[in-house]
């Protein structure tokens, strides 16, 4: 007996130990023990050392407070066209409140994941198909508020929701595909019809620019030729009347019939040199000698003979 009483102060001793040493409470950063007496929530302890009374304080929940990410399954949804579409994503969530955390729900995990899928099959169906790859944000936006609406009795906070995969059909999947080759080829042949639109202008605007220069150049060509010309025969113009000014007053001084008489004795006898050539038509008088005759034909002798000086 006395034996059996031994064990049994030994096992009481030991229970005591080992209820005093779990009274003892070390309570890390960033998270939340929550103390109950009696089967009461009693208080929250927090980063630090506590001590709690044995066999009448526990820790009933360990909250923690760091924001950590909760995966949402893919689901099926289905869109305002009726397609079926495949959506999963992730959500952003911390603790802000370790009493609500704790008695508020059962599991707020799961009920966060619950909460996102059926807010998310509700927004999709509002949406077509095309607006559900761009409307990522609202989707994620109306998931994010309803999820806050349901934290503040939860005591957990949403930061945001993403979502990760949005995946159709493979049948909407190829039919989409060739839409966005058929919409690839329009741009293409649209550019390339642009492209030889611009090459046509741009060849005619070249083309048009090269007759205007070489008209503009045959125009200028012309009007020099012309101002040459008038130049030229100007110039020409001015130098035989100044030769004619020159010999009328050569004549008239003394000696300058005879000077002429000369000169055109001179050429009159040159000109018979080439009556030898073949194929040369000349006219000739009836006496070639008769110089003086030639001379009365054209008046130079009665010129001379009213010019001399009385």
């Amino acid at each position: 007996m006395d034996g059996l009483v031994m064990i049994i102060w030994g096992v009481l001793f030991l229970i005591l130990i080992v209820k005093f040493f779990q009274s003892i409470r070390l309570v890390p950063t960033k998270s939340a023990y929550i103390v109950e007496r009696l089967g009461k929530y009693h208080c929250t302890l927090e980063a630090g050392f506590h001590a709690l009374l044995p066999f009448i304080d526990r820790v009933a929940y360990i909250q923690d407070l760091k924001e950590e990410t909760i995966d949402v399954p893919p689901q099926e949804c289905f869109s305002k066209d009726e397609v079926n579409v495949e959506v999963d994503g992730v959500i952003y969530i911390s603790v802000v409140d370790p009493v609500k955390a704790s008695y508020g729900i059962t599991d707020y995990r799961f009920a966060a994941m619950q909460l996102a899928q059926t807010t998310t099959r509700s927004v999709i169906g509002t949406l077509e198909l095309d607006r559900t790859f761009e409307e990522r944000d609202l989707i994620s936006a109306k998931v994010v508020e309803v999820l806050d609406a349901a934290g503040d009795t939860w005591g957990i906070r949403v930061h945001r929701y993403e979502i990760k995969n949005l995946s159709p059909p493979q049948t909407v999947k190829n039919a989409m595909e060739m839409q966005v080759n058929a919409e690839r080829e329009r741009r293409a042949i649209l550019a390339k019809s642009e492209g030889d639109k611009q090459s046509l202008i741009n060849r005619s605007e070249g083309i048009k620019r090269e007759t205007i220069n070489v008209s503009e150049g045959e125009k200028q060509r012309r009007i020099n030729a012309a101002e040459g010309k008038a130049a030229e025969i100007l110039a020409l113009a001015r130098a035989t009347s100044e030769s004619i000014s020159k010999v009328a007053l050569v004549i008239n001084q003394e000696g300058g019939q005879q000077a002429l008489e000369m000169q055109l004795s001179e050429q009159y006898l040159a000109q018979f040199k080439g009556l030898s050539k073949a194929n040369n038509k000349v006219i000739l008088p009836a006496n070639l000698m008769d110089y003086q005759q030639w001379m009365d034909s054209i008046g130079l002798n009665s010129i001379g003979k009213d010019t001399k000086p009385s």
